[in-house]
């Protein structure tokens, strides 16, 4: 792959700073001097030592990545939400795990896209996952399809710049909701089980805003945006107020309202594109599960 940028600095510049400006890393930039990549200055091979001058041209090849060769094939469909040739986006089913784990070594969202690559003949299959959701949370789901975008894209998420919002289904106390609020309790790991996490001042520090979206007597529909990201937050915010997300039995969720999944769902994407510069904005649609309930909700 290649990328193509003008120096219009007045003074000189040695050529690796420039890079590394450009969000070029140390590791990519061995890469490309030992795996077949190559660096142009005005259209002539150079090393990173070279003093850029206004108006150079400086070209990177970037050499093909391949494929894990460990990562199974899955041809289940996936449901593009959009694509370019630096980014995928992918609206994940709630039961699908993002990535394959040591017993679980396919069947994840991570097999399906790289079957998906492998049928589209790209050169670049290896697996880039920017952000994961949870097995049974459905919705929005971004994959870099190179390193060099991944790279990019973790620094947008680093500086909180790449914006995720949710929506959930709670139940339980929920006349205690305000139409806008925070949950700000640390969560710390549950010593009683594997998976479990719970608020606890010796925890991480958590914060979790939302917006009363609709509501009956039983349950509300809350869009939630996440200002820090610890394992199970919005899970286990919700029942610390005593609201639980339907369907989520590990953290007392109803389980008799029509759902058998935490009622959760990653329905907006925000980020600036690595390359372009463009803002970019997605969503997706409650799945069915979560639609119905809503739908039956009285106004």
């Amino acid at each position: 792959m290649e990328f193509t940028y003008r120096y219009e600095r007045q003074e000189p510049q040695q050529l690796k700073y420039f890079l590394k400006e450009q969000g070029i890393s140390k590791g990519l930039l061995a890469k490309i001097k030992f795996q077949g990549g190559k660096i142009f200055v005005n259209e002539q091979r150079q090393n990173v030592l070279y003093s850029l001058v206004q108006n150079d041209t400086v070209t990177i090849v970037i050499p093909d990545e391949g494929e894990h060769e460990t990562v199974l094939l899955d041809e289940t469909p996936i449901e593009i939400v959009y694509e370019d040739q630096h980014l995928l986006i992918v609206n994940k089913p709630a039961g699908i795990a993002s990535i394959p784990a040591q017993y679980h070594p396919n069947g994840t969202m991570a097999n399906r896209v790289k079957a998906y690559y492998k049928q589209q003949g790209y050169q670049d299959q290896v697996i880039h996952v920017v952000t994961r959701l949870d097995r049974d949370t459905s919705g929005l789901m971004l994959f870099a399809k190179h390193g060099f975008a991944h790279a990019k894209l973790d620094v947008q998420l680093r500086q909180k710049q790449l914006i995720k919002k949710y929506q959930a289904i709670v139940a339980g106390q929920i006349q205690e909701l305000t139409s806008h609020g925070e949950i700000t309790y640390p969560i710390a790991r549950d010593l009683s089980s594997l998976l479990k996490r719970k608020t606890s001042l010796e925890g991480k520090s958590a914060r979790t805003e939302y917006w009363l979206t609709k509501k009956d007597q039983q349950v509300a529909l809350v869009t939630i945006l996440l200002h820090t990201g610890r394992t199970h937050q919005i899970r286990v915010h919700f029942a610390a107020i005593h609201c639980p997300l339907l369907g989520d039995e590990l953290y007392g969720g109803a389980m008799d309202l029509g759902i058998d999944r935490q009622a959760l769902h990653c329905c907006e994407l925000d980020f600036t594109h690595p390359f372009s510069g463009e803002s970019l904005h997605f969503e997706a649609d409650l799945p069915a599960d979560m639609a119905s309930i809503k739908q039956a909700m009285s106004e």
